[in-house]
């Protein structure tokens, strides 16, 4: 297993790039929630507000996806090799989450 990307005791050690890249997307989605916000309290339109935490909830979709890919890549191809075939169990169980 790779120390930079070591999945162990439930963490993950990220190298920079990825981590820059998440962090962005966040603050991203941050910026949109506090958009929303912003329309609650200006009284926007209802259709506006609904167009806009809709895109809120495709960007957050989109973290997901990125990370799932990452996690996928890393912890639970390495797990898998190296026989920890629980692996399996607990990502269903993420998946089954994500897909609610």
């Amino acid at each position: 297993m790779n120390d930079a990307n070591a999945c162990c005791d439930r963490k993950r050690v990220r190298d920079e790039r990825e981590r820059r890249d998440l962090m962005n997307r966040l603050k991203r989605i941050e910026g949109q929630v506090r958009g929303l916000q912003r329309m609650l309290d200006e009284d926007a339109y209802c259709p506006d507000i609904l167009t806009q935490a809709s895109a809120v909830n495709s960007a957050l979709n989109s973290f997901c996806r990125v990370l799932l890919t990452s996690h996928l890549r890393t912890c639970v191809t390495e797990d898998i090799r190296a026989g920890r075939e629980d692996t399996v169990d607990e990502l269903m169980g993420t998946l089954q989450k994500l897909m609610k």
